[in-house]
């Protein structure tokens, strides 16, 4: 055949996302019969979580009913005014609109393809997750990160933020709880973040998918609900909170002035529209999973405790690691004191022991500091035999490579 090879657009060239790409190695290794020990997805039913019976039993109705149709663009009535009381009850005032996308992922990228053009850039937190900048990527944009300071607890670091804005930022965005570090943003700092937004003319995009999940009865504040004029898209989905990622369920709250975000609401709308819709028999789920009482939360917060206080003890008690306690969320994000790259270590890591973890470097991180994401969603034996093979692999691989 004579057909030349296929060159892909240049905009593909600096997508990543380090926590499936991680994957590929930890298959290589599987095929040799080694043990695996699965500490990189952030998937619930992996393990021992499942969702509130009565959201499948919708899902499943709709589906008998022949609610298998597409829905509108923006989502079905009963989902969105579902979402619409979940936000009252968040606090969230002066809504201008609200969509149901394909995850809280799906929001997320038409949100950001429909504000920013190329070269111009939004804050994106450091470490954060890493579908921003690879949307941010494909988007042409520029990469603008911000940091968070480890020393005060994985909270957004102000003066940083302030630092970074120039004339062609847009937005920023806020993940909060945090992932990968499980930090909470406290209200003082969500007050600063809304008063640079507002001096500097930013929408802040507020990624809120694990609201429901947090440790010692703290609490989550919505930064939407600090102020109703700001123009803020707030996002959720019920991947996390109602362990649920399969459904692809997320949504957008667009709130603040409406003069300042009628531009771009109708282009968000554009694009919805022009992606048909969300899933539509997942949706009749939205509703029975956000009027209900949450009592699903009470066993699950009850094992992600337990195991966030075993992954905190355990990993501080290796010379050389350490671990701010995570508050929400299921992550921890421990800092390794070693000279090489930690996708070295994480890289050697899975090959040794099978234990296989996230290399900081693929959420970002203040530069010169080492770290890697562990799930704690697994079991306790789990979790246990993966710590002390990270503990023992640790003194192996700095007496082999870090004097």
């Amino acid at each position: 055949m004579s057909f030349k090879e296929i060159i892909p657009a240049v905009r593909t060239e600096n997508i990543t996302y380090a926590v499936r790409d991680i994957v590929v190695l930890a298959n290589q290794v599987a095929k040799t019969g080694k043990e695996m020990l699965y500490l990189n997805i952030g998937d619930p039913n992996q393990f021992d979580f499942a969702p509130p019976r009565a959201m499948v039993e919708a899902t499943y109705k709709a589906m008998l009913d022949n609610k298998n149709s597409y829905s509108p663009s923006s989502g079905i009535k009963s989902a969105i005014d579902a979402i619409a009381r979940e936000a009252d009850r968040k606090g969230i005032k002066n809504i201008q609109d609200i969509f149901v996308t394909t995850g809280a992922s799906e929001a997320i990228e038409i949100c950001l393809t429909a504000l920013v053009n190329d070269d111009e850039n939004v804050l994106t937190p450091t470490p954060g997750y890493p579908l921003y900048t690879a949307v941010a990527a494909k988007l042409r944009a520029i990469e603008n990160p911000y940091y968070l300071d480890e020393s005060n607890g994985w909270q957004p670091d102000i003066e940083d933020i302030k630092k970074k804005i120039n004339k062609k930022t847009r937005a920023i965005i806020l993940i909060n709880p945090n992932n990968p570090t499980g930090s909470n943003c406290n209200t003082d700092t969500l007050k600063e973040i809304i008063k640079i937004a507002e001096e500097n003319e930013l929408v802040i995009f507020a990624d809120e998918i694990y609201d429901k999940l947090l440790f010692d009865n703290k609490k989550h504040v919505s930064i939407a609900s600090l102020n109703h004029e700001m123009p803020i898209i707030t996002y959720g989905g019920l991947s996390k909170n109602y362990m649920v990622p399969g459904f692809r369920i997320g949504w957008g709250i667009v709130s603040g002035n409406n003069k300042i975000l009628s531009e771009l609401i109708e282009a968000i709308n554009k694009i919805l529209r022009a992606r048909l819709c969300a899933n539509h028999p997942e949706q009749y789920s939205i509703p029975v999973a956000l009027d209900s009482d949450n009592s699903h939360l009470i066993p699950a917060m009850e094992k992600l405790t337990s195991r966030r206080d075993m992954t905190y003890e355990m990993l501080n008690s290796i010379e050389g690691i350490s671990c701010v306690k995570p508050e929400g969320a299921f992550y921890a994000f421990p800092k390794l004191e070693i000279k090489n790259e930690d996708s070295h270590f994480v890289a050697e890591l899975i090959k040794e022991t099978g234990v296989v973890v996230v290399p900081g470097s693929g959420f970002g991180q203040v530069p010169g500091t080492k770290h890697f994401r562990v799930v704690f969603l697994p079991p306790e034996n789990i979790l246990e035999k993966a710590y002390k093979n990270i503990a023992e692999f640790f003194k192996k691989y700095c007496d082999k490579y870090e004097k």
